[in-house]
């Protein structure tokens, strides 16, 4: 098989150097770029690396001209349709969908890994009362290397895939927990008895003095939202966390690293602002057309938020999924429901969106934060918790990608490079003659 390469000419001197052209199973195909240095003595610039693949991953592969996202090959309409949270949890990690011993194997080992230790309590509880949620994550999850110091040998892949199990296992407890804290709850403990959302639920919900019981089909939502987020690629966040692993870092620290990077509303908040957008729309009074001609407006700053995507040019394959479960939780609502006027907002929106020249040709379609905010709030999850869940759900990617970078011969230490645009050489000055 020939060699495939691409030439790189230095009009100025002359020299010429052969790059490697690299072929992926799927998706565009990579030039190496690594002797452009070292033979030209140039760097590739490319800021925020929208061009440039960091890594080599088996893990997660999406399209966003095609619309396309699938985990280890299996795309992500199967998965929500037919698979649970933890199952995708297990392929993420282990490359393979479980047979049905492994998966009961799993699903005990994430069971009783749940509570947290004792003493973590006394950690909740140096924070401010009206600290926020993401604060505490990002504090508490840090912590736990305090907790697990004897486990920590990041070449053991055994120790590595314990500390995974622990991380998936113990966050719903830790985003519970932040919540209940903030709420000046008392803290619930997980029960063995229950599956991974609707204990989730119990955390957030329950109180001692009475028995809680879950609902099946907000149990059954979480789980697919949670499926729908578990991983995106090479995203602010997972760059986060293979960036702090790469220096070697524990993967508590890591993972603290990643849920501090989601915490930017660019990122991770999105479903946050649509739900604002919404609520300024339905106590503004106006048509729902007059806000459309505002957004259609260049010259006013008003955006509809939840609308495209940054690699998504199509439509959101997760949108169509979570649509159908915001319906089916829309018609169980009463037509009390304070969230049944947001909820009547965000479909019209929608329907006026899918049929506008205008947001069509410009490829604005729903993604999957527009109606994952409404799903929240028709929970009893407030905004403040909007980015907490994320975290929760994307904890399985965020260690599955750091453990792939672990057991990857070609891992190095992240050092960007830069375009240097300072003052050259000069010499000091003392101060008496400045």
């Amino acid at each position: 098989m020939t060699k495939h390469t691409v030439t790189v000419t230095d009009n100025l001197t002359g020299k010429e150097v052969e790059l490697d052209v690299l072929s992926p199973v799927v998706g565009p195909k990579a030039i190496d770029v690594r002797r452009l240095h070292k033979e030209l003595g140039y760097f590739t610039y490319d800021p925020g690396y929208l061009a440039t693949a960091s890594c080599s991953s088996s893990i997660t592969y999406l399209d966003g001209g095609e619309g396309t996202l699938m985990y280890r090959g299996y795309p992500i309409e199967q998965l929500a349709e037919e698979s649970s949270f933890l199952e995708v949890c297990y392929l993420l990690l282990n490359g393979e969908l479980p047979n049905k011993a492994e998966m009961q194997g799993f699903e005990d080992i994430i069971t009783h890994h749940t509570m947290l230790h004792d003493q973590m309590q006394y950690f909740f509880r140096g924070f401010r009362r009206d600290a926020h949620p993401m604060a505490i994550m990002v504090g508490v999850v840090g912590a736990l290397s305090a907790f697990y110091h004897d486990d920590l040998d990041i070449h053991d892949p055994a120790q590595r895939m314990r500390s995974a199990h622990r991380l998936i296992a113990k966050m719903p407890t830790i985003a519970a927990w932040s919540y209940r804290y903030h709420m000046g709850l008392p803290f619930m403990h997980p029960r063995n008895d229950m599956s991974y959302a609707e204990d989730f639920l119990h955390l957030m919900f329950a109180t001692p003095c009475e028995d809680y019981e879950v609902d099946p089909l907000m149990a059954k939502a979480l789980d697919v939202i949670f499926i729908l987020h578990a991983d995106h690629e090479q995203n602010a966040s997972t760059s986060t966390v293979r960036l702090a692993g790469s220096s070697e870092a524990n993967p508590f620290a890591a993972i603290a690293a990643g849920i501090a990077s989601l915490w930017g509303p660019a990122h991770g908040g999105a479903n946050e602002a649509v739900v604002n957008m919404l609520t300024e729309i339905s106590e503004s009074g106006e048509s729902l057309q007059h806000w459309v001609d505002k957004a259609k407006n260049k010259d006013d700053n008003f955006r509809l938020m939840g609308f495209g995507h940054r690699v998504y040019k199509n439509y959101d394959p997760r949108a169509k999924i979570i649509r159908e479960l915001a319906n089916e939780i829309l018609d169980r609502l009463p037509p009390d429901n304070p969230h049944q006027k947001l909820f009547d907002i965000a479909r019209e929106l929608e329907k006026v969106a899918l049929e506008d020249d205008y947001f069509k040709q410009r490829n604005l379609y729903p993604n999957v934060d527009f109606y994952s905010g409404v799903i929240f709030l028709s929970m009893g999850i407030p905004v403040t918790m909007f980015t907490v869940m994320f975290a929760l759900a994307r904890t399985v990617g965020w260690i599955s990608q750091w453990n792939e970078m672990m057991g990857d011969e070609e891992n190095r230490i992240g050092r960007p490079r830069q375009l240097y645009t300072g003052a050259e050489k000069r010499d000091y000055i003392s101060l008496e003659d400045r």
